[in-house]
């Protein structure tokens, strides 16, 4: 109980979101996305990228390196959050700039590679992969702050105001969404 009473409202936040449900998800669909982009790039993408044109193979080369970068940094900053979980690591560990997960490049826009040569399966992926990177990267700044949560200062007000009916067991959507400051 000292350890709980020690802990700051990052601390909490970081550990009630490594054990509650939507973490779960987060982290099933991630190591899913993880596995099944590997099986793809190992076997029937390196296949594929053997019979793409010049131009469309170097894209595939250097979008294959930049999504198992950013799927690796996923599946490290998930994994860090079940050690958290699980007690194998303090929440104040996981606030550690070193454990802290941003976009810093742009993401790779599949869409605009639509028809060019590149495998749908493969672009698909990507799509799954810049979604999951940016979920997370959304998912650390409202734990831990960071530019993305003063950006939407107001909707982490109102998430705030849910979680709070939502443990008192009153949940009024109206006087939730509703409420202006």
């Amino acid at each position: 109980m000292s350890t709980i009473k020690s802990l700051n409202k990052n601390d909490l936040d970081a550990l009630n979101f490594a054990g509650g449900k939507v973490f779960e998800k987060v982290f099933a669909d991630g190591m899913a996305l993880v596995e099944s982009t590997a099986a793809y790039l190992d076997g029937p993408g390196r296949e594929l990228s053997d019979d793409l044109s010049r131009e469309a193979g170097l894209t595939y080369a250097a979008w294959s390196m930049e999504l198992t970068t950013r799927l690796m940094q996923a599946a490290s900053w998930l994994v860090m959050h079940k050690a958290v979980r699980e007690g194998d690591m303090q929440p104040q560990e996981a606030m550690q700039k070193k454990y802290r997960i941003s976009r810093e490049d742009p993401a790779l826009n599949a869409s605009s590679q639509r028809g060019l040569g590149l495998p749908d399966v493969f672009l698909d992926l990507v799509e799954q992969c810049e979604n999951l990177f940016e979920r997370i990267c959304r998912l650390d700044a409202a734990l831990y702050g960071g530019p993305q949560v003063a950006e939407t200062g107001s909707v982490m007000a109102q998430l705030e105001k849910l979680q709070q009916a939502a443990e008192t067991g009153v949940f009024d959507p109206l006087r939730v969404w509703g409420s202006r400051h």
